[in-house]
């Protein structure tokens, strides 16, 4: 998947538009989520997953995680709350013959032709009426990275909650999270979401997130530690505009759209970008990701 091709960034900033909720799934789509590809293709290769992979994605946004493992054999399912605009966009490309709505039905999946399910809510949304599935899940992946936010530990926590009911004993739950800073050149620029969000306490660099972190949450959810990985993420842009566009699509600087404007967020994003330009237009970030594999006891 490669960056869609926009116009330079000169005029970006001057025309801000509202924030359209369709056109930034389909930012996340097109441009961003593809940065996580080489994650996605670490854990798969390390879990083998294959046709005896029953894999819950959670937050699974447009779905292409989900699509890689279905491509691979698996069996899917995925659930997010958060943005029905992703998951129609994951419809798109997991469901193509079911019928146009909100993306809850299960169904098989042309591409995969392996059982595809997407559903619009929690984990929970994934458990059968009576409160029992006798097809428990093998593989459970979190995928949104842990330390872009300061309550996304907590969030993720909250999720897994509901998870474990549904995965067999075992099965591996994988969770994800950014490097250290000095690995990941997109802190910098993440900064200015921090400084504009809260101005008394944005400008002082955020603190990292411990480096135990993941393994913290898979703790207070009762889960088993069972490995853990890195891998380099680089994030590359045709140009500056479409790194505004990708960037602004994760949703980490929302909260400084709220306190300031989208302007004004669009413009100090710019300029945090600049460093990372290359002579050819293009804007690249290398960055680092940890993952953590652990088991349901």
């Amino acid at each position: 998947m490669t960056p869609t091709l926009v116009r330079q960034h000169t005029s970006h900033a001057e025309s801000a538009p509202r924030v359209d909720p369709g056109a930034r799934a389909r930012d996340w789509s097109e441009i961003q989520e593809r940065m996580l590809v080489p994650l996605y293709e670490a854990v798969y290769d390390r879990l083998e997953v294959g046709p005896a992979t029953r894999l819950l994605g959670l937050n699974c946004g447009s779905g292409l995680a989900l699509l890689m493992a279905a491509s691979r054999g698996a069996a899917v399912t995925g659930v997010d709350s958060a943005s029905p605009e992703r998951l129609a966009l994951a419809r798109e490309r997991l469901l193509p013959d079911a019928p146009p709505g909100r993306g809850g039905d299960g169904g098989t999946g042309t591409h995969a032709r392996t059982p595809v399910e997407l559903l619009d809510g929690p984990p929970s949304a994934a458990q059968s009426a009576d409160g029992a599935r006798t097809d428990a899940y093998t593989l459970v992946t979190a995928f949104e990275p842990v330390g872009g936010l300061a309550c996304d530990a907590e969030g993720l926590g909250d999720l897994l909650a509901g998870v474990l009911p549904l995965a067999g004993r075992g099965a591996a739950v994988v969770l994800a999270g950014w490097g250290p800073p000095e690995r990941c050149a997109t802190s910098s620029v993440l900064r200015v979401a921090a400084k504009l969000a809260d101005p008394l306490r944005g400008t002082r660099s955020r603190p990292p997130a411990p480096r135990d972190v993941l393994e913290e949450v898979a703790g207070r959810a009762g889960l088993k530690p069972d490995g853990s990985g890195r891998v380099a993420c680089p994030f590359g842009y045709a140009d500056l505009d479409s790194a505004v566009r990708g960037l602004l699509s994760t949703g980490l600087f929302d909260a400084a759209v709220s306190a300031t404007d989208a302007k004004q967020v669009d413009k100090e994003l710019t300029e945090a970008l600049h460093p990372h330009r290359r002579p050819d237009g293009t804007v690249w970030m290398p960055n680092v990701f940890r993952y953590l594999i652990a088991r349901v006891p």
